[in-house]
């Protein structure tokens, strides 16, 4: 039997979700370019693409009640917000959702029940930024906010975050960053979300271990030091200087190159569409557009026919620092995104459900009579 370390490679699924073409630099959902629905439509429009398909152009009035529905199911349940007062304040927010997912029952006849149903899916996806906002503002000692009911996805998020109706030009960016977080292939979260749904466990238990596997610092690690560099640069006068002297030290910039992506990062530039659009109304955009165009120019000469290329960590840098959410909350804001495609993955494994099964190879010690199986 070949042994493929980390499954690379190996075809696990098959999935009609997203394609996800590092060679052409491509990201398609559901026939769709990714880059396409991050610059036109909303999360709501994109979610229901991912849970009904069809194209969000000729679904406007199904995409608007998704849009309603979600408004409708932020509330929750008494049982649970008691649950979020009763943990500890300094429990980690990735922690403190994947408790709360795992926990998860709200007053409803489906609650639970296998197969999973787009309602569940509904429901986790419009309470994840209540519960990641309660729990923001317990730690912030403040009172938590109910949900707003007039407005939209992300825009409550930002709201329930900070007390204050978000600008335009911000809600703009969080529903473009989240769209493209919302899928990505089987990757690793998303693969544990279908195995533990594989065994007929609940949505609510399938979330919580892609929940878990987004904590590790592998997959779900943030942008950190985009952000970093972003904050040291500080003004655009300073950005070639700066870089300069980072690549003749050999340093690496950061937010360029991409494991997967050999060309362009179709994300990326999305939110480099959607950043350019908004530079007059946030000067951390006109920053991060001045700083890429240096670094891309600098790369070329330094490191020639190494195809580095802005990956979409730079430009989440970009967005996440003009909201000026803290370090803590940026593995969960990508995980409130990234909701809608764990859920698509679910409900997908549930149509054609087989139990996943891999082999291992054992490597330990043997008596002298044994012999392993070939």
């Amino acid at each position: 039997m070949a042994q493929v370390t980390g499954l690379e490679g190996v075809v696990a699924a098959d999935t009609d979700i997203a394609l996800v073409d590092g060679e052409q630099g491509k990201l398609i959902y559901r026939g769709i370019p990714a880059n396409q629905l991050a610059v036109r439509h909303t999360y709501a429009e994109a979610a229901h693409l991912l849970w009904h398909g069809g194209r969000p152009d000729a679904n406007r009035d199904a995409a608007a009640q998704t849009e309603r529905r979600l408004a409708d199911k932020r509330e929750l349940s008494e049982d649970l917000r008691a649950m979020l007062d009763a943990l500890p304040l300094q429990m980690p927010m990735m922690a403190v959702l994947q408790s709360a997912v795992a926990a998860f029952r709200q007053k409803a006849p489906d609650t639970g029940h296998w197969p999973p149903t787009v309602e569940q899916a509904e429901r986790i996806t419009a309470a994840m930024p209540t519960i990641i906002a309660h729990h923001a503002r317990r730690q912030a000692r403040l009172e938590p906010l109910a949900p707003d009911p007039e407005l939209g996805h992300t825009a409550n998020y930002l709201y329930m975050l900070t007390g204050q109706r978000p600008a335009a030009v911000h809600v703009r960016a969080l529903d473009a960053y989240f769209i493209l977080c919302m899928e990505h292939g089987l990757n690793a979260s998303t693969f544990a979300a279908r195995v533990i749904l594989s065994t007929q466990a609940d949505l609510y238990a399938a979330v919580s271990g892609a929940i878990g596997a987004m904590k590790g610092p592998l997959h779900g690690g943030a942008p950190y030091e985009v952000i970093a560099m972003l904050e040291q640069i500080g003004t655009a006068e300073r950005a070639e200087s700066w870089l300069r002297e980072l690549l003749e030290r050999g340093g690496r910039i950061m937010g360029f190159g991409h494991r997967i992506y050999r060309t362009q990062d179709p994300r990326a530039q999305a939110l480099r569409e959607v950043t350019a659009a908004l530079v007059g109304d946030d000067p951390a955009f006109a920053l991060a557009l001045h700083v890429e165009e240096t670094a891309l120019r600098l790369l070329a000469h330094y490191k020639p026919g190494r195809r580095l290329y802005t990956n979409v960590e730079f430009f989440a840098a970009a967005v996440l620092r003009a909201l000026q959410l803290p370090p803590e909350l940026f593995t969960p804001t990508f995980t409130a995104g990234r909701i809608v495609g764990w859920t698509a993955h679910a409900l997908e494994q549930a149509r054609v459900n087989r139990i996943f099964r891999p082999q291992s190879r054992y490597t330990g010690p043997l008596n002298e009579q044994d012999t392993p199986p070939s």
